[in-house]
C-alpha cells in the first residue's frame, strides 16, 4: 500500500504540474482543436465560386443560356463582362479572375445554321489542378447546353471549347508548389531557428550575461539573427537554382525584385522568431510553437496547397494575417506570371508593414522580459 500511495502521489504531482503550466495545456488541448477545425473546413480540393469573366460580343439567346448556367452553378461566379480582349489580360494580371470564357460573334446564328460554334476557355494555370477542374466543370456545363439545343431544334449542334492554360501551358505542378515551398522553408528556418537560438541563451542563463555587457541589447539580438539571415539567403539561392535547372520553373519576371521580396519576407520571419522567444522559456516550447503555430497556417491558410477562395469566410479573413500568403502571391506574380513589380506593390507594402510592426513589438517585448 505504501508504494501504491507513493505512485499515486507522483501521478497527482505530475498532473498538478501540467495543469499549472498554462502553455503546456494550450499545446496539449488547444492545438488539436485548431487542427481539426482548420483541416475540416480549409482542406477542399473542389472548386467553389471561382471568379469568371465573360467576353460576349453577340449577347444572344445561346450565349446567355450558357452564362446563366455557369452563374447558377456552385462552381463559378460570373463577375466581369469585359468589352475588349485587353481587359481580360488586365483582370488576369490583377488576380481578379481565374477563368475567362470567350464567345465568337453571331454565336446563336452559327449554331442554328451551321450547327457549329466555338468557345474559348482561358484558365489561370499557376495552380494546374484548379485550372484543370475549372476547365472540366465549364466544359461539362457547355456539353449539357449542347444536348438541350439538339433536343429542342432536332438538329445537330456542336460546340467545341478551346482550352488555353495561361502562365503554365505545360501544366507542370512545380509551378504551383515552388512558391509555396519557398515560403514554408524560409518561414520555418528563420522563425524556428531564431526563436530556439535566443531561448537557448535564456535557458542557459547566458543571455543576461550578454545583456550586462557594454553592447546594447539591440545589437546582441541582431548578432543572433544575422547568421540565420545569411543561411536563409543560401537556402533562397539553392531553391531558385533547383527550381530553374532541375524542376524547369523559369524566373519569368525580374530576378532583382524577386530577391528583394524574399529578403523582406525573411525579415518578417526573423521578427516572428524573436517574438516567439519572448513568449516561451524552453527550446522545446519554442520548437512546438514555431513549428505547429507557423507550419499549419503556411500550409493551409497561405494558398500553398488549397485555394483560399474555397474556404469559409472567417478563414479567408484569418489568412490575411499570414505573411506567407502575401509572399506566395507575390512570388507567383513575379516568378511564374512574369509581371512587372507594379502588380506586386500591394504584397510588398503589406509585408513591409508586417516587418516594421513585428520588429517593433518583438524587440520591445524582448527588453521588457529580460529586465
Amino acid at each position: 500500500m505504501g508504494k501504491g500511495r507513493q505512485f499515486l502521489a507522483f501521478i497527482t504531482k505530475e498532473l498538478r504540474h501540467i495543469l499549472r503550466d498554462k502553455r503546456t495545456m494550450l499545446i496539449l488541448l488547444g492545438i488539436p482543436i485548431i487542427q481539426i477545425i482548420l483541416f475540416g473546413f480549409a482542406i477542399r480540393n473542389d472548386i467553389k465560386d471561382a471568379k469568371v469573366a465573360v467576353f460576349d460580343p453577340s449577347h444572344d439567346v445561346a450565349t446567355q443560356r450558357i452564362v446563366h448556367r455557369l452563374h447558377a452553378s456552385e462552381y463559378f461566379e460570373v463577375v466581369y463582362y469585359p468589352t475588349h480582349l485587353q481587359e481580360i489580360d488586365r483582370l488576369f494580371q490583377e488576380g481578379k479572375i481565374v477563368l475567362a470564357i470567350l464567345f465568337n460573334d453571331r454565336f446563336d446564328e452559327r449554331l442554328r445554321h451551321t450547327g457549329d460554334a466555338s468557345i474559348q476557355l482561358l484558365a489561370d494555370a499557376t495552380d494546374p489542378n484548379q485550372a484543370s477542374m475549372m476547365a472540366g466543370y465549364a466544359s461539362n456545363i457547355i456539353a449539357l447546353c449542347q444536348q438541350e439545343w439538339m433536343g429542342e431544334y432536332h438538329a445537330p449542334a456542336r460546340i467545341m471549347p478551346e482550352i488555353r492554360m495561361l502562365y503554365n501551358p505545360q501544366m507542370k505542378s512545380a509551378y504551383n508548389f515552388v512558391p509555396g515551398v519557398m515560403g514554408m522553408i524560409l518561414m520555418l528556418i528563420c522563425a524556428m531557428m531564431t526563436s530556439i537560438a535566443i531561448v537557448r541563451e535564456k535557458e542557459m542563463g547566458t543571455m543576461e550575461v550578454l545583456l550586462a555587457s557594454p553592447m546594447r541589447a539591440g545589437y546582441i539580438i541582431f548578432s543572433k539573427v544575422i547568421p540565420y539571415f545569411a543561411l536563409s539567403v543560401v537556402n533562397l539561392i539553392t531553391i531558385l537554382l533547383l527550381s530553374v535547372f532541375v524542376l524547369g520553373v523559369p524566373v519569368s519576371g525580374s530576378l532583382f525584385w524577386l530577391v528583394m521580396l524574399s529578403f523582406l519576407f525573411i525579415i518578417v520571419a526573423l521578427s516572428l522568431g524573436i517574438l516567439i522567444s519572448t513568449v516561451v522559456r524552453t527550446q522545446v516550447a519554442a520548437m512546438l510553437i514555431s513549428g505547429m503555430a507557423l507550419m499549419m497556417p503556411v500550409m493551409i491558410l497561405s494558398g500553398m496547397i488549397f485555394p483560399i477562395e474555397n474556404m469559409p469566410v472567417i478563414l479567408q479573413y484569418l489568412s490575411h494575417i499570414v505573411p506567407a500568403k502575401w509572399y506566395i502571391r507575390a512570388v507567383k506574380t513575379l516568378m511564374i506570371e512574369g509581371l512587372p513589380v507594379f502588380f506586386a506593390v500591394k504584397e510588398f507594402a503589406i509585408l513591409a508593414f508586417m516587418a516594421l510592426f513585428l520588429i517593433t513589438v518583438s524587440i520591445k517585448k524582448f527588453k521588457v522580459r529580460l529586465q
